[in-house]
């Protein structure tokens, strides 16, 4: 029996998304399985959103993978998403209404 190896990356800290936004790549190619965690520093009144994962086999070109996670509404709550199947690089990404902003910690947890 061999031991599993898992790494956790923090990609967004203390960031402000608004309008159209996208998480900073990350490198996954060798995991089998990942969830992303976001956690909501500051919202703005009565906020709503969402974000789509996306994968890519380069980190610059991206394609939407199909999972999408629920932005958290309120300051501290935490949602995530999980994903298999995945190509070489991770991210999130997503589009907010206008006037509408989310500080965010995101962590991407990764497992093979």
């Amino acid at each position: 029996m061999s031991l599993r190896h898992s790494y956790t990356a923090t990609v967004e800290r203390n960031v402000i998304w608004k309008g159209e936004f996208a998480s900073e790549p990350y490198e996954s190619a060798w995991a089998s399985e990942a969830i992303f965690f976001v956690r909501a520093l500051e919202v703005s009144p009565e906020f709503s959103g969402s974000a789509c994962v996306q994968i890519s086999a380069d980190g610059i070109h991206w394609a939407d993978e199909g999972t999408r996670v629920e932005l958290p509404a309120r300051k501290d709550q935490v949602t995530f998403c999980k994903v298999a199947h995945f190509g070489g690089f991770l991210r999130l990404a997503g589009t907010l209404a206008p006037g509408k902003s989310i500080k965010v910690l995101v962590s991407l947890a990764l497992k093979e």
